[in-house]
């Protein structure tokens, strides 16, 4: 299994419309997406214009190679692209170490 971790800014003021949005492309795309079998989106406390997406994927390929290369990726972008102030910082981790 393989984390991708998503650190995403979005302009203020736009909450509520980004989460909107962001939440029916993780729904309608990301959750049917091949490989994808999670997702958790966190809204920062202290900076409420900073996200946190995690997807867990069953491995590398599928998110950057099976699921870059899909037409369902573009709509996905279509959709939360706009509400970003900047483009995110993505990386994809292991675990080492669970509770």
């Amino acid at each position: 299994m393989v984390l991708e971790i998503a650190e995403i800014y979005i302009r203020p003021g736009e909450y509520e419309a980004f989460e909107e949005a962001i939440g029916r492309a993780l729904r309608t795309i990301t959750a049917k997406a091949k490989g994808a079998t999670s997702y958790n989106l966190h809204k920062g406390v202290e900076s409420p214009e900073r996200y946190v997406m995690q997807v867990l994927w069953e491995s590398l390929e599928d998110h950057m190679v099976t699921y870059i290369g899909t037409p369902e990726r573009e709509i996905w972008r279509s959709i939360v692209t706009p509400f970003f102030a900047q483009p995110p910082r993505m990386e994809h981790f292991t675990l080492v170490a669970t509770s």
